[in-house]
């Protein structure tokens, strides 16, 4: 095969030889937008290391995530921690944690970074706002890519479960362990907030319809805003109003305060648990019994996509990336 040259590099770069060769050599007296075309040009072509060396960080890709105090997040941010750490020295991920009851200041960051940016990598609600952000950002020539929840754009690709196959499997799973007991189920997520939740508790809700005459019915949705102490407070009313309560879904976060609920009704009601996020504690929720199934959507595979897809578009790397949805993980006390 012919060698690349650096007049083949100026050409993908569309810049002058003279220009390319101060960004190859590292001599300085270039942009960052300058620099960043040449080093995806020289990655894009195969041509030779030293670029990556002399402009290490000259391709930047921000993760924006949410709550980094859940046990959810801080396992997702250290995937992108560990991945950054493998990747190209030309490339920096900058992980970014913003409070998720500001959707404007969400928007406003994704619409005024701090620092120029080739990729962005998301988990946001779909708030008008932000969407509206994400288009801007992407009409500027960025990149990005979504995880764990997706906005009202069809054109923002998504790495992350079919939430609403997660919801129809909790029905599943729920509905076939307790063929034998007629009552009711409660299910409790987030809010309407976010995308993720709303099609788990739809794919929920959807299979119990179709199997109405089965002897169980999804009595009550509760919206917990992942609040341990608020989930706590819904469900323990939830429990004293109906009798008949037999199956809880928990959709998203809080389960602390839904566990604490559980163990004190555990010795006046046997209540089948199925939840999100395999966690530690969720390990011996269900090696104790109190938690029936776990359902894991593997936030490491999310990470890695999601990175690897931004890098294709950006032709650091080569590889065509898998863009099916993530297959989420059924976990009980038999197969952890």
């Amino acid at each position: 095969m012919k060698k690349t040259t650096l007049q083949d590099v100026a050409r993908e770069a569309r810049l002058g030889i003279a220009t390319v060769e101060r960004v190859i050599n590292g001599r300085g007296g270039v942009t960052e937008k300058t620099a960043e075309k040449v080093i995806r040009a020289a990655k894009k072509l195969g041509y030779g290391e030293r670029s990556t060396e002399t402009h290490r960080g000259a391709i930047r890709i921000e993760v924006i995530l949410v709550r980094p105090e859940t046990s959810f997040f801080a396992r997702l941010n250290q995937a992108f921690e560990r991945i950054s750490a493998s990747l190209d020295r030309a490339v920096i991920l900058h992980r970014t944690f913003i409070k998720e009851s500001d959707p404007i200041g969400m928007a406003h960051h994704i619409a005024n970074p701090s620092f120029r940016r080739s990729g962005l990598i998301i988990c946001s609600q779909d708030h008008p706002k932000v969407i509206e952000a994400l288009r801007q950002v992407r009409a500027t020539g960025v990149e990005v890519a979504q995880v764990v929840t997706r906005c009202d754009d069809p054109e923002v690709p998504y790495l992350g479960i079919d939430n609403y196959a997660a919801g129809r499997s909790a029905a599943y799973y729920m509905s076939g362990m307790l063929a034998a007991r007629p009552g009711n189920f409660a299910a409790i997520c987030h809010s309407g907030a976010y995308s993720n939740h709303r099609q788990r508790i739809q794919g929920f809700s959807d299979y119990m319809a179709e199997r109405s005459a089965e002897g169980h019915a999804l009595s009550l949705v509760m919206m917990g805003r992942d609040d341990d102490l608020q989930c706590a407070e819904l469900l323990g009313e939830a429990l004293r109003r109906d009798p008949e309560i037999i199956g809880v879904y928990s959709a998203g976060g809080g389960d602390e305060g839904v566990a604490i609920v559980l163990q004190q009704w555990a010795k006046q009601r046997d209540i089948f648990w199925v939840g999100h996020e395999l966690t530690e504690k969720k390990k011996r929720y269900l090696e104790s019994g109190l938690l029936d199934i776990c359902l894991d959507q593997a936030p490491e595979v999310q990470a890695r996509r999601s990175v690897d897809l931004i890098l294709r578009k950006l032709d650091i790397i080569r590889t065509e990336v898998i863009t099916d949805p993530v297959r989420f993980m059924t976990v009980s006390a038999q197969n952890l």
